[in-house]
């Protein structure tokens, strides 16, 4: 017996698409898609959520010394005219040194992070940015499961598709109040 569902694609297209659905998961916190693929995006993101859940706290804060461009008023970098060795004037961008706290991860969260990374597409925002899931799921999702053990994902099933066979679910990142009487 296969250890993992086929869903009538071949291996390569299966993987991307799995990959896909889970960025998408955790970047919206929700997904629709058949039940069938749910319940595989399902083993996927409660393994690297548990992982962000164990490594959550495993790094340490550094000063780093940063050189950047000094920037005036207006929040345009700052020049200043100078010399070069043959007498042609050019300008220079000011520079100015600072020291920042950064946080530098320990070995195993570091290890972590690759393994999300591999399992995960790299998504630009509306601006162009890059998005660090990483970074969401340690920050923004682990620290609202800390102390539970598995469960972190609900698959709700919402009836079948239009003109298909297949059965359609709301698949979303789920947070269970548990309250203590």
């Amino acid at each position: 017996m296969a250890t993992n569902r086929k869903l009538g694609r071949t291996t390569d297209i299966r993987k991307a698409m799995l990959k896909c659905q889970l960025t998408d998961l955790i970047l919206h916190g929700k997904i629709e898609t058949t039940e069938a693929r749910a319940k595989e995006v399902k083993a996927m993101a409660d393994s690297i959520i548990s992982l962000a859940v164990k490594e959550k706290d495993n790094f340490e804060m550094v000063d780093v010394k940063v050189v950047k461009a000094k920037l005036d008023s207006k929040g345009n970098k700052e020049t200043e005219l100078v010399k070069s060795k043959n007498g042609k004037e050019y300008l220079k961008v000011v520079k100015e040194e600072k020291t920042e706290k950064r946080q530098k991860d320990m070995p195993s969260r570091l290890n972590a992070r690759r393994k999300m990374m591999k399992m995960m597409n790299k998504v630009k925002d509306e601006n162009g940015n890059n998005v660090d899931l990483p970074a969401k799921l340690f920050n923004e999702i682990a620290p609202k499961y800390e102390g539970r053990v598995g469960g972190y994902t609900r698959i709700i099933k919402a009836g079948p598709r239009k003109r298909r066979c297949s059965r359609s679910c709301n698949f979303r990142i789920s947070l269970i109040n548990i309250d203590k009487k």
